[in-house]
């Protein structure tokens, strides 16, 4: 009786016995490592949470658990640089993470500022520390972080050296400076962003506000250092367009290393500024979701959609991944994260490429029509299952007859 009910176990999952090698080997996925130069069929093993091998081929008995991916792309675990966490804090648009990122194949987020030298400690007690996900923050120059027009308009809660300490009592923890929404002619709060940035040996990431009598020309020549970060490129409303042309700015900022980041957000991406783009080849450093209430249930939805926007505008498959894993690991200096080489951390997506009919909208309700979607089957943190979408990675239950049907887990 028992050896029919282990016949009843599903074949995407074989366990064996407890003296294994690895604790888990994903089997036959595509892997696409962008820092390794992998886009191949590979199998990944994990031990202890790490990455242990990368290989051809891994022999399943030396695992306590395979699981068949094959057909799957198997990546880095997703990171997303631009997602408000600040749930509940100054931000009212922010979101508690968890519900959001895993089940996206997303490990990782960066807070964009959300809070600042003065709000970072409650920011850190009750989002960061208890979250699933890691949850990595830029400071924002306003000391009370994004807390509406008023305060982050105050030229006066923009303090270099406050946000300076913080950043390095929190190094590591704190991977950038932000400046955003600023309305004024003056360019105190990008001068004393890039101020901080250098002082804490971090970048800074800038949503260029809407104010028309600074150019984001003069803000690239004048005040970004190569890896600082331009958000929301594809918005159209900071002069990313000049004439149905790209601003010839934005390349000669790219030949400087300034980077370009997505920042979809519920209002920061429309198709008639990036189709003009990608006609003249130029394409985002990051890909990023600008994650809050406002976005989620609107054109963005979530990290995978967007992803799969850039799929439809015609990014390759290895290159939006690219963008979307080991780019920003190091436009946040976190060069740990982003990739699968062994002896690295085990986050890792398990990603379905779906063929089909899709649509894909802009901020103003405009629609793309696509072939290809990401879903994520399969979500891994730090070595551990954190979301199995259709039981990947779970054993069959099995019915024994004249008892009630048990779980193998």
């Amino acid at each position: 009786m028992v050896a029919l009910g282990m016949l009843l176990l599903g074949l995407s999952v074989v366990q064996t016995g407890s003296a294994a090698t690895y604790d888990l080997l994903l089997k036959g996925g595509h892997v696409i490592d962008a820092r390794n130069g992998v886009s191949a069929v590979r199998d990944v093993a994990i031990k202890d949470g790490r990455i242990a091998a990368v290989s051809p081929a891994i022999n399943p008995a030396t695992a306590l658990k395979t699981v068949d991916v094959s057909g799957l792309y198997v990546t880095p675990g997703l990171i997303d640089i631009h997602f408000h966490a600040y749930a509940g804090g100054t931000y009212p648009r922010g979101v508690a993470p968890d519900g959001f990122t895993f089940r996206t194949g997303t490990t990782t987020v960066v807070d964009p500022g959300s809070s600042g030298w003065r709000t970072f400690d409650d920011f850190k007690t009750r989002i960061i520390d208890v979250s699933k996900t890691r949850v990595l923050a830029m400071l924002n120059i306003v000391g009370y972080g994004i807390a509406g027009a008023e305060r982050e308009n105050d030229l006066t809660d923009m303090e270099v050296q406050p946000t300076v300490a913080m950043a390095l009592k929190h190094k590591g923890l704190v991977v950038g400076i932000k400046s955003a929404h600023y309305a004024g002619p003056e360019w105190d709060p990008f001068s004393r962003s890039v101020e901080a940035g250098k002082l804490a040996d971090i970048p800074v990431m800038v949503d260029f506000g809407s104010a028309k009598v600074r150019t984001i020309k003069e803000l690239f020549e004048k005040y970004f250092r190569a890896g600082d970060i331009f958000t929301h490129c594809y918005g159209g409303m900071r002069g990313e367009v000049i004439d149905g042309k790209i601003n010839p700015a934005i390349f000669a900022a790219q030949r400087k290393g300034i980077l370009f980041d997505v920042g979809h957000g519920g209002g920061s991406f429309v198709f008639r500024t990036a189709v003009p783009a990608f006609k003249e080849r130029w394409y985002p450093d990051t890909i990023s979701t600008d994650m809050h209430i406002n976005s989620m249930n609107a054109g963005m939805k979530d990290m995978l959609n967007v992803m799969s926007k850039f799929l439809a505008l015609g990014m390759p498959l290895d290159q939006v991944i690219a963008k979307s894993t080991w780019a920003p690991a190091k436009a946040v200096k976190q060069e740990a994260l982003g990739h699968l080489s062994v002896g690295a951390v085990a986050d890792v997506a398990v990603l379905r490429l779906e063929k089909g009919r899709f649509g894909f909208l802009d901020q103003d309700g405009a629609r793309m029509s696509g072939t290809q979607k990401l879903t994520a089957e399969v979500t891994i943190k730090d070595g551990k299952v954190v979301y199995d979408l259709n039981g990947l990675a779970s054993p069959e239950w099995i019915a024994l007859p004249g008892k009630a049907p048990r779980s193998m887990r």
